[in-house]
């Protein structure tokens, strides 16, 4: 971190996008096998979604705070219930989210969030109607009774989040390398703030680092500007090892993608990071 570094910026505009997709969901045509003309898939693939509520039987329970829900791109989804993980597989077809339940982590769950729980994984099953309002979407059973309540969720903002790096990505220059998870024994402590206060902090798996930014929005550029105020602490092995390879990997042109809530920082040879932001 001798010398400035500009991390240009490609970040993604998924919220955006997301509204004008769903927006347009009366007038487009069905995609999916079987779709009826006039009927268009639900464009749920790629998004993120806040869960509001999960009804069971008529009987209409809130959500805890961190419940959330994911639909990837390969027709799987993943959440939380704002206590344990869970995955499914989803079929789309029209208006209709066909839903495969898959594994839930176990951990123990306080009663109130546990009762979510049940009522979430009995909700988010079998064939379930989309209706979408504004940002909202509830995907109800063919009865009405059994539904879920979701909220759609904007990018976490690039400044002044905390953004904790949680992998390493080779071989991609296009955005697209292989992802793998931090070394062994490297720990959890590896994160990034870029701070609106032209401050970039954080740690590189052992250092606390500090240095200026220089943010040109128009260019969509970020410079830290070096060299790096850095503690001196002698860590393990696996935590020098991944600090070294940040380090590096910091001092020289990144590009960046966004998407909700996770950040990709690769230079031009595609080596890079992932980072999630952190609970607020």
């Amino acid at each position: 971190m001798k010398k400035p570094r500009v991390l240009a910026g490609t970040a993604g505009t998924a919220f955006a996008l997301l509204l004008l997709s769903l927006s347009a969901c009366g007038t487009g045509q069905g995609t999916g096998p079987g779709a009826a003309a006039g009927s268009p898939d639900l464009p749920v693939a790629g998004t993120s979604w806040t869960i509001a509520a999960a009804t069971v039987d008529g009987v209409r329970s809130v959500a805890p705070a961190g419940a959330q829900l994911d639909f990837e791109k390969n027709g799987q989804a993943h959440g939380t219930s704002g206590c344990n993980g869970f995955g499914a597989d989803v079929a789309v077809k029209g208006d209709t989210l066909t839903v495969s339940p898959g594994p839930v982590t176990a951990i123990g769950c306080p009663d109130d969030r546990q009762r979510f729980e049940t009522a979430l994984l009995k909700a988010f099953t079998g064939e379930l109607k989309g209706k979408q309002s504004g940002t909202s979407l509830v995907l109800a059973s063919a009865d009405g009774r059994n539904s879920v309540e979701l909220t759609a969720e904007p990018d976490a903002p690039l400044l002044g989040t905390t953004w904790k790096v949680d992998g390493l990505v080779s071989g991609g220059d296009d955005g697209e390398g292989t992802a793998s998870s931090l070394p062994a024994g490297s720990g959890t402590k590896a994160r990034l703030v870029l701070g609106a206060d032209g401050r970039a902090t954080g740690n590189l798996g052992c250092n606390n680092f500090s240095a200026a930014v220089r943010v040109d929005e128009k260019a969509r550029t970020l410079t830290v500007e070096g060299p790096a105020a850095t503690t001196r602490m002698i860590c393990t092995g696996p935590q020098m090892a991944l600090e070294t390879r940040l380090y590096e990997l910091l001092d020289g042109p990144l590009s960046y993608r966004l998407n909700h809530r996770t950040l990709t920082l690769t230079d031009a040879s595609g080596e890079g990071l992932t980072a999630t932001a952190t609970a607020r």
